[in-house]
């Protein structure tokens, strides 16, 4: 049997997955985010999403503390029309019931906004998960494509041309529906670990993902850039998929190098490299991470969604550039920086 690894599509995009994680610096603030996209009733049964988050400090001397943890629990029908039918909340939180009975897509990040408007000035690890549950729920469907499930009982696909790099007309997907009318599959890399075998607390805890599964992560480091006193984030974003024959592949995956000033959060300069994307014309959007330089992490999240559209830009890279706006939460905790020491001249 022909292992998914095998059949690539000629069209795919880069190939060049990040190996490991950078060790924890000293004096920062890493959070880390997992959501596990999972089919435990079989391919057609309801998504299964468990959200898992943690800060963790580092001191100068190394040492770490654990700053904060959240997770959720979701059951969503995703056939046919992608419904909220539970939800459970790591701190408990009444209002995420809200959700329950909502389609996990377009409008559920304003309903999340009603629902705990305190947790969104906050950026708490609970609204970083819980802002990701409906593109995780969209992205789950990659599943039925590997599989070899082209159009799920009771699904009707949605052809959004010119959505983003990926889906420009005539680029390779969109021709590709216009020739057969199905949408083509992109099958990445093997996915090398993200842990780290001298650092057991790189990541937070995870489990092996079992076939069909799928998970996103994130990883946020913030820490001063000496000897300036800029902020510099360095994020990386990564989808990945487990096929029936148990291998690991990378769907999607973004690092980000962002430096910001802290005295009013804004992006001094941003770069974006794109390690996995799984058509050519998705490499095309790198380049529109260039537009949030100048503007507040504080605004990220809206700025993104309204100012980065079309096929110039990626709809994962967004995502990622959105996740930017924890910066605003998490330099609180990192306080000022400490002046440089500087060479001594003697007496």
């Amino acid at each position: 049997m022909e292992s998914l690894t095998d059949a690539l599509h000629p069209a795919h995009g880069v190939h060049d997955p990040t190996r490991s994680t950078p060790p924890r610096a000293p004096e920062s603030i890493r959070r880390t985010s997992t959501i596990d996209m999972l089919r435990p009733d079989g391919l057609f049964g309801d998504v299964v999403l468990v959200g898992r988050a943690r800060d963790l400090v580092t001191s100068e001397s190394g040492a770490f503390r654990v700053a904060g943890e959240a997770g959720f629990l979701g059951r969503v029908a995703f056939l046919p029309e992608r419904k909220i039918v539970g939800l459970c909340t790591r701190p408990t939180e009444r209002g995420a019931e809200a959700l329950v009975g909502t389609k996990a897509s377009g409008g559920l990040r304003a309903e999340l906004d009603r629902a705990l408007p305190e947790h969104r000035e906050a950026r708490s690890l609970l609204y970083l998960l819980l802002d990701d549950l409906p593109v995780a729920t969209l992205v789950s469907g990659y599943a039925f494509g590997a599989a070899g499930v082209r159009h799920p009982p009771g699904h009707r696909p949605s052809f959004p041309a010119d959505l983003c790099a990926g889906w420009r007309t005539g680029g390779t997907m969109q021709t590709e529906i216009e020739r057969s009318g199905q949408v083509p599959l992109s099958t990445g890399p093997p996915a090398p670990s993200l842990a780290r075998a001298d650092d057991p607390i790189a990541w937070h805890e995870m489990a092996p993902l079992p076939a069909h599964g799928m998970r996103r992560h994130r990883r946020l480091d913030l820490q001063y850039l000496r000897p300036t006193s800029l902020l510099v984030a360095d994020v990386l974003f990564r989808d990945s998929h487990v096929a029936a024959d148990g291998v690991e592949t990378i769907v999607h995956e973004y690092t980000v190098r962002a430096e910001i000033d802290p005295a009013g959060l804004r992006v001094a300069r941003v770069d974006a490299e794109a390690h996995v994307l799984p058509w050519f014309e998705c490499e095309a959007a790198v380049p529109s991470a260039g537009r949030i330089v100048g503007r507040s992490v504080q605004e990220l999240r809206p700025m993104v969604r309204a100012e980065l559209t079309g096929p110039s830009t990626c709809t994962h890279l967004n995502d990622t550039l959105r996740s930017l706006a924890d910066v605003a939460a998490l330099a609180a905790r990192l306080g000022a920086p400490r002046p440089a020491l500087r060479p001594s001249t003697g007496a």
